[in-house]
């Protein structure tokens, strides 16, 4: 079943990225690029893990070298909620104000710097903002300030797109704010900066960029949804050409890096692709949107029992976002299927062209995530971080509640194919 034809066809999308900077040694020209936006005041956004590495200091020694004072905050969260955004804002009131900001750290902490920003220059409550029906779906209303996001995981995208992904924790979960003010002005990415990730945290990360790559490239055309004017256009506009041709590259990219980056950290050659991987599915998805794995991925991680990964510090249950997304992607891409046939089978012919044809060909592209999941180490389904049948009810529950994700999807979902997908997904092999 596909989207009902709309009587006005979109002819229109949109596309956006932040200016970018890309290499080795990148992030060691911080202070002369956040002194090109005239900031002289500016707050730092990292964890305490990444701070511990010295690398928030010294770019706070390059920012001083071009008279900008600045403050650090590092404390935010791996896996942001309400709550930790909420302090996160509260600090920088009480430090503030502040002309520039700047995220070193993983997804988390960019997308603390983008809350921040957000809450800094406009009124109202986090929740406010976010997206409907968990929040209230508020858009800002003045320009947020420069932000320059540095990652130092290979991943999350976060660095090109327009969203901020937040548990909200007395709904048990996940959700985000989503509005084109929100991208980064400017990415720094220098792969240099993920070659401590370890295995576990490169598995997560890279699974996050594959379906990033995966889900644009699949989502919903912008042809099928009826014309907008021009105040109705939202970032997640489809997939469209441009979305497309950086979703094809990552995709490409990462079948000959991923398996290599999780197996030696320090190839600097698979570190670099991923790095660039990365970068080119959020400059994908960052426009056209992603759909049902990401859909899927809040409710997991926001109802966590007692697994926790690998890698991850601390020893706090939780599904990291990128295997979240994952669980359930073989199932999800099986269901999507019908709905553009060539589309799957290129996609899987880019991830690997290698893999022998399978008899049903809607199970190619999700045949060859499940030998790569056996290749890298991420769980064997829900059933692996934790689930039972006796969670899909509010798993499924979670799921609908990611509208604007749902909307992205190339055909309708319902609860009864957000269900079907969710058992399915219990167990993989």
């Amino acid at each position: 079943m596909s989207h009902p034809t709309p009587r006005h066809p979109e002819q229109v999308y949109t596309y956006g990225t932040p200016q970018l900077k890309f290499g080795p040694g990148a992030s060691a020209e911080i202070g002369y690029d956040l002194s090109r936006t005239g900031a002289r005041r500016a707050l730092i956004v990292t964890d305490a893990g990444i701070a511990a590495s010295g690398g928030p200091a010294q770019v706070a020694d390059q920012m001083r070298e071009f008279d900008i004072e600045t403050v650090i905050f590092d404390g935010s969260r791996v896996e942001p909620t309400d709550a930790s955004l909420d302090d996160a804002i509260a600090f920088a009131r009480e430090h503030g104000p502040f002309d520039a900001y700047v995220a070193v750290g993983g997804g988390s902490s960019i997308d603390t710097a983008k809350a921040i920003n957000l809450l800094m220059t406009n009124d109202g409550a986090l929740l406010d903002y976010v997206n409907a029906p968990v929040g209230g779906g508020k858009a800002p209303s003045v320009p947020l300030k420069p932000l320059i996001a540095v990652p130092t995981t290979t991943g999350t995208g976060s660095e090109s797109t327009t969203i901020c992904v937040l548990d909200v924790l007395d709904q048990h979960v996940k959700s985000g704010i989503s509005h084109a003010w929100l991208r980064p002005t400017m990415a720094v990415i220098d792969p240099d900066l993920t070659m401590s990730q370890p295995a576990m945290v490169t598995a997560c990360a890279g699974m996050d960029i594959l379906c990033h790559a995966l889900e644009s490239y699949t989502a919903r055309p912008y042809t099928s949804y009826e014309h907008k004017q021009a105040h109705e256009r939202v970032p997640y506009c489809g997939s469209n050409p441009i979305a497309d041709m950086w979703s094809e590259k990552a995709l490409q990219l990462m079948a000959g890096s991923f398996r290599r980056a999780v197996a030696d950290g320090s190839d600097r050659s698979a570190r670099g692709d991923m790095a660039m991987a990365a970068t080119f599915a959020g400059m994908g998805f960052g426009n056209a949107g992603v759909h049902l794995p990401h859909a899927n991925a809040y409710p997991i991680a926001g109802q966590v029992k007692g697994f926790h990964p690998e890698g991850y510090p601390g020893d706090e249950a939780m599904v990291p976002h990128g295997m979240a997304v994952s669980l359930t992607a073989p199932a999800a891409f099986r269901l999507t299927y019908a709905a553009a046939p060539e589309r799957h089978l290129r996609a899987a012919q880019l991830l690997d062209a290698q893999a022998p044809r399978t008899s049903d060909p809607a199970n190619q592209l999700p045949s060859i995530l499940v030998r790569l999941f056996q290749d890298i180490g991420i769980p064997n389904g829900l059933s692996g971080v934790g689930f039972t049948d006796t969670d899909l009810d509010a798993l499924t529950e979670g799921t609908l509640k990611q509208e604007r994700l749902l909307t992205t999807a190339p055909l309708p979902i319902d609860r009864a194919a957000v269900r079907r997908v969710l058992a399915d997904s219990m167990s993989l092999w």
